[in-house]
């Protein structure tokens, strides 16, 4: 049974790793927002290294994760491993 990973702000590519998600869902900065109930300024900083997501936004990201299976933890583990 593989390790399941978590996600933390602390990650050094967590602005990748949330572009990569937003991707990968097909919704816009603006829908990404929407869906974590945080301004789309917030998440352009994000993916952009210019801040990190709350803990709140944080535990939202990993659901979005987790819905999506093995290919979420695998975005997970491409992200967390640099």
């Amino acid at each position: 049974m593989p390790v399941k990973k978590t996600l933390v702000a602390s990650q050094p590519q967590i602005g990748n790793l949330i572009r990569e998600l937003r991707l990968e869902t097909e919704l816009t900065q603006e829908e990404f927002a929407a869906e974590l109930g945080v301004t789309c300024s917030s998440v352009n900083r994000w993916e952009n290294q210019r801040g990190k997501p709350s803990k709140l936004a944080l535990k939202l990201i990993e659901e979005m994760l987790q819905t999506m299976g093995d290919h979420g933890q695998e975005l997970l583990q491409k992200h967390s491993a640099r």
